[in-house]
């Protein structure tokens, strides 16, 4: 009998079988479904961070949200996949428009305004403070230090934990937006020492590196410019670092699966660990992703399918 030949599954709802069956009632319009599971996921801010930005990228293209909204104008939750599906159009347009191209200020002032609005419906969430972070960075010249940091305290206040929270600060911290290399490793550093045992946080570090990785290739104007960053992952403190946030983070957290909105965070951890040389580390990542897999961060450097293929079975990882 032939064996069966591993292939990555990069599912976008990372597993997330409610989710996936939620978001095929966005293709017919019908945002009762939509109600329906942001009301069953509650307030487990890491289940409702995943569902809301990836219904969010779903709705984008339509007008479930907006019927949803005509339907229920109170509804907190049709407020809080409103002001996400806004954050996510605009970077839409952005990216339709190109790096470098401002976009109409109109429509970021939107969304922010839909971040606003949905903040002060359901007061607890720390969803709409992180859209509203995220958008800030398409602002030409950002927002003012004082507003950045106001949003960022009341997101920290919500969720002090939060890894989508501290990644959209990451970004805007970047040179690719608003800071520099140095400021945005500061940040997830900084972030990863205070983060309790069994925590994702120090996952940011290896975020914080590729974020490097790609404003060099683009600088270089083109992929060809990999080669001559062979140590970006290889040398010491790249390594340390990996061996850091796998004793802080993987060796310190509950055995179990890791749940959806934590998937993508494995697989920064998991391409860190193979590009390091930290087999050890690698292999057990690898083995803990399974099947499941996120085309981020791997397609940076390659075919992110045949890279995961590839460095199994150099590991010697079973499916």
């Amino acid at each position: 009998m032939a064996r069966d030949r591993f292939t990555p599954d990069f599912d976008p709802d990372c597993g997330d079988a409610p989710l996936s069956s939620t978001r095929h009632d966005i293709v017919i319009g019908r945002w009762q479904g939509l109600r329906d599971l942001l009301r069953d996921t509650g307030a487990h801010w890491l289940g409702r961070g995943h569902r809301v930005r990836t219904l969010a990228q779903a709705c984008a293209g339509s007008s479930t949200v907006e019927s949803w909204l005509a339907a229920e104008p109170h509804s907190a939750d049709a407020l809080t996949l409103r002001a996400a599906t806004e954050t996510a159009r605009a970077f839409n347009v952005a990216i339709a428009a190109g790096r470098g191209v401002p976009i109409d200020r109109n429509r970021i002032d939107s969304a922010v305004m839909a971040c606003l609005q949905a903040s002060e419906s359901y007061p607890d969430d720390p969803t709409p403070w992180i859209s509203l972070i995220s958008v800030a960075r398409l602002y030409p010249s950002g927002v003012r230090r004082q507003e950045l940091a106001r949003w960022w305290d009341e997101l920290h206040r919500r969720d002090p934990y939060s890894v989508e929270g501290h990644l959209q600060v990451l970004h805007y911290y970047s040179s690719r937006w608003h800071g520099s290399h140095g400021l945005m490793y500061d940040f997830a550093r900084d972030a990863a020492g205070v983060a309790p045992p069994g925590c994702a946080l120090p996952v940011l570090v290896q975020y914080a590196r590729v974020e490097e990785y790609r404003y060099a290739l683009d600088a270089a104007q083109g992929r060809q410019a990999a080669v001559g960053l062979g140590q970006h992952w290889i040398h010491d403190a790249a390594v340390s670092d990996v061996r850091r946030t796998w004793q802080r983070w993987i060796a310190g957290r509950a055995d179990g699966p890791v749940p959806p909105g934590e998937l993508r965070d494995l697989n920064h951890l998991a391409h860190a660990a193979c590009h390091a040389g930290t087999t050890d580390i690698s292999s057990a990542v690898l083995g803990m992703m399974g099947r499941r897999a996120t085309p981020t961060p791997w397609s940076y450097t390659g075919d992110a399918g045949k890279q995961i293929v590839k460095w199994r079975k150099d590991l010697g990882v079973r499916a």
